[in-house]
């Protein structure tokens, strides 16, 4: 039997239809990235707990699936979580990822976007990242936010709502 709770402890999780707090973090090339650079764009934010762990790998493959249709909406994919730059790499070059991960190692991403929680494992408590991932408008607004995501089929949920708030119907 195995209990798995989570605890927010830091930030509250912003808000939809605010915008959506800023950043600038250092991705698998060691390339500086600001969330600002992506104005414009609709940008799909997700944030996993570890680099080429048996659910964070699911998810991030499920993205790098359906990247050509992402892309083909103009949508950009960035993966944050507290790995290293070279941790990043190594997981993107092992399965192919075409997308950014993006390194947050002193976790204030992470604690801004109030993913950063206390986890509670088979009676462990630990802090962590709560899998989450948050779907940001072209003028920089949180539209959706994914919490508690499960890995599984996660990309092609985050995929319908950008084509069903990219195609006009917001209200179908």
């Amino acid at each position: 039997f195995v209990i798995f709770s989570t605890y927010p402890v830091m930030s509250a999780i912003p808000s939809i239809d605010r915008s959506a707090p800023e950043f600038s973090l250092l991705d698998q090339n060691g390339h500086p990235c600001a969330l600002a650079d992506f104005l414009g764009k609709w940008v799909v934010l997700y944030f996993y707990p570890k680099d080429d762990t048996p659910g964070c790998t699911k998810e991030a493959c499920g993205f790098r699936d359906g990247f050509a249709r992402f892309k083909r909406k103009g949508v950009v994919v960035l993966g944050i979580s507290a790995d290293s730059v070279k941790k990043h790499a190594k997981f993107v070059e092992k399965y192919e990822l075409p997308f950014l991960l993006l390194a947050d190692e002193q976790k204030t991403v992470v604690e801004q976007y109030g993913v950063w929680v206390k986890k509670k494992f088979m009676g462990r408590e630990y802090m962590g990242i709560l899998r989450t991932t948050f779907l940001i408008d072209p003028a920089g607004k949180i539209a959706k936010i994914y919490e508690n995501v499960k890995p599984e089929g996660h990309a092609e949920e985050v995929l319908a709502e950008v084509l069903r708030l990219t195609t006009g119907n917001e209200g179908k």
